[in-house]
């Protein structure tokens, strides 16, 4: 193994490496990430796709129905007020709308499987 492997190894070492998520309906996940957030798409069979969104890769599998609760997934925007209006005219649906917490201000939202997730911005 060469040293650049082993160092590359090493930054990685017990960090988050992917995500995957549920999704009752594969195709309005696609369209919904792809608009809102501008994430790109592979689809592995039609029950699995994987994104990446610049930095993070993950997937989406297929899933008969999804629990609430569970892991919840910030993602960071320079613009939190034009992320909201993204998500509203993609067709998510706000859950907590923006507040302040100590570092910053996010809201909450429910994509068309029903995951929550959050967006954030530095106040």
């Amino acid at each position: 193994m060469s040293s650049s492997s082993s160092q590359t190894q090493a930054q990685h070492h017990h960090r988050v490496d992917y995500l995957e998520l549920p999704a009752t309906d594969i195709a309005a996940t696609k369209q919904f990430y792809t608009t809102v957030f501008g994430w790109h798409f592979e689809d592995y069979g039609p029950e699995y796709t994987s994104f990446q969104d610049g930095r993070m890769n993950g997937g989406f599998f297929k899933a008969p129905s999804i629990s609430p609760g569970g892991a919840l997934l910030v993602i960071y925007s320079r613009d939190l007020e034009a992320s909201l209006a993204r998500v509203r005219q993609a067709g998510g649906r706000i859950v907590k709308d923006p507040f302040s917490f100590p570092g910053g201000r996010r809201f909450h939202f429910t994509d068309p499987s029903g995951n929550e997730l959050a967006v954030w911005t530095e106040p």
